[in-house]
């Protein structure tokens, strides 16, 4: 069976799906590397999602993706330790 056949496509959502739900539970950490590896899991997430995506030719799955792409990107750059005081900003 070839490497990029329509049957192991159609397997790449379930590695996708179990790397969101990690990095979603990697997001959930008081501590900042383990943020920060939930960050770099979302999107390994994001790049499998759009492989079955394309594969699929599910656009709007695609174009979501995108987005939280550029969210994770964002949140690799702005990844805190939690304030230890209360005049943090906001966003």
């Amino acid at each position: 069976m070839p490497i990029f056949s329509a049957e192991w496509l159609d397997l790449v959502q379930w590695p996708a799906m179990v790397a969101s739900l990690g990095a979603a539970w990697l997001m959930g950490s008081n501590a900042k590397p383990r943020r920060n590896i939930g960050f770099w899991c979302f999107l390994l997430s994001n790049a499998l999602w759009v492989a079955w995506g394309l594969h699929t030719q599910a656009w709007a799955l695609i174009a979501l993706q995108l987005g939280l792409a550029a969210t994770n990107v964002r949140g690799l750059f702005k990844t805190q330790a939690p304030a230890s005081g209360g005049d943090s900003p906001a966003a």
